[in-house]
């Protein structure tokens, strides 16, 4: 259950970084500001949405990370707990070779014959 939250945590601060990352305005957007336009009109003010979004991707990214982490930590977990409790590999091998053993042989005599076209060496 908490490894379900953590991976629906990750995955909408990964949609907001692509979200935040698709608001901010590249460098050449600056050039504009300076002969008049923008500034005035910005929601965040005469400086703009760089220091806001800047922070604010940078705090979502320190929530991937963090999520990130806390799932490998789970991962971990789970393939611990599967080897402990699982069926180790020399057993499989065993088992496959036994079941192996109880299948009919195919005799040569039974085997079909196919005609080739590849010439044989003689």
């Amino acid at each position: 259950m908490m490894e379900s939250i953590v991976l629906i945590v990750h995955v909408l601060l990964a949609a907001a970084i692509v979200a935040l990352v698709l608001l901010q305005q590249g460098k050449g957007a600056e050039a504009g500001a300076a002969f008049g336009g923008g500034a005035s009109q910005t929601v965040f003010g005469s400086q703009g949405s760089k220091s806001f979004l800047g922070r604010l991707t940078a705090i979502m990214a320190a929530g991937v990370f963090a999520t990130s982490f806390g799932l490998a930590v789970f991962a971990k977990q789970k393939a611990e707990s599967v080897n402990d409790a699982g069926i180790p590999a020399a057993e499989v091998i065993e088992s496959a070779a036994e079941i192996q053993q109880g299948l009919p042989a195919l005799e040569s005599s039974q085997a079909v014959q196919q005609p080739s076209d590849i010439p044989v060496a003689e």
